[in-house]
């Protein structure tokens, strides 16, 4: 059985009826999944429930807890917006901590079964920086898995891969300076937030990005998988890999303009599990519903097939 940590509760960040950033994604993976043909195979997990002061113990470590009271300030005040494009809702800071949680049930379940769990939450996180939101993210969900991992038993070493389209920008300033963290990101260049050059190396050699030009498709990002983005996380060799996994470098994705396919997140999947059964996968972004329902579908059906 392949864990899905969700809720729906990840429904209540509401961001507006035209925003691209909506509840109807997590609604479209989660029916694409319940009808595929290995809907059996899941278990659909509920996150762990924390209070406010666990969860803010938790962020805190990552954000600061001037950053951290503005959310909350937003939200219990009805609601308003971080940046042009990042919106707080009234419910958006407890469904925000709520999906933190998610993240970190997806760490123990993968170091307890030495086996894969996708993370299907939202808001997304690996634009937020350490004091402040923005890109549609408000708390960097995945910089805060590396954290709690890294203070698990036997736990060393902590890789994330950023293969959404979009360079993560919180999530690298926040990992780059670690000895323990590597970071790396394939993304779209030029492109939001207009990051991520690849001649930024981290502090110890700990930081891979690797820009891709508009209009790339497989044949690009397959040789940077065999050839760059493989070698730099075996050679660092994670006792953990965390994937930010966003599906808006698909080709219909209206956010952005690689050209990938579906299917091909199904040979990313294949090239992470080669490095390690240990991955979490969490959903990060991916705005075309079809395109992305599929690549999760895609993603999965990898990951069961590893178990």
């Amino acid at each position: 059985m392949l864990p899905v940590i969700y809720s729906d509760e990840f429904l209540e960040h509401k961001t507006g009826r035209f925003h691209p950033e909506t509840p109807k994604r997590l609604s479209a993976i989660a029916t694409a999944l319940q009808q595929s043909e290995f809907a059996h195979q899941l278990e659909w997990r509920s996150p762990t429930p924390v209070t406010e002061s666990q969860a803010f113990a938790l962020v805190e470590q990552i954000h600061t807890p001037d950053y951290i009271k503005l959310v909350r300030y937003i939200a219990k005040t009805g609601g308003g917006y971080l940046d042009g494009d990042t919106l707080v809702s009234p419910r958006s800071y407890d469904v925000a901590l709520l999906a933190v949680s998610a993240w970190l049930d997806g760490v123990k379940s993968v170091l307890t079964t030495h086996n894969p769990a996708f993370v299907l939450t939202r808001p997304p996180g690996h634009h937020a920086e350490s004091d402040r939101g923005m890109g549609f993210c408000l708390f960097s969900n995945a910089a805060i898995a590396a954290y709690y991992a890294l203070e698990q038993p036997n736990i060393n070493r902590v890789a994330i891969l950023d293969w959404d389209v979009h360079h993560g920008n919180g999530t690298q300033a926040i990992v780059e300076n670690h000895p323990q963290i590597a970071f790396c990101s394939l993304h779209q260049s030029p492109c939001y937030p207009g990051t991520g050059q690849a001649s930024e190396q981290g502090k110890y050699n700990n930081v891979l990005n690797l820009p891709v030009s508009p209009g790339s498709t497989m044949a690009v990002y397959q040789p940077l998988f065999e050839e760059k983005v493989i070698p730099f996380l075996s050679n660092f060799q994670p006792d953990l890999l965390i994937v930010s996994a966003g599906y808006d470098a698909n080709a219909a994705d209206p956010l952005a303009e690689i050209a990938l396919q579906p299917q091909d997140y199904g040979k990313f999947t294949e090239y992470c599990l080669q490095l390690t059964p240990k991955v979490v996968f969490g959903l990060e972004g991916g705005y075309d519903f079809v395109a992305l329902s599929q690549s999760v579908v895609a993603t999965l059906e990898k990951c069961l097939m590893s178990i």
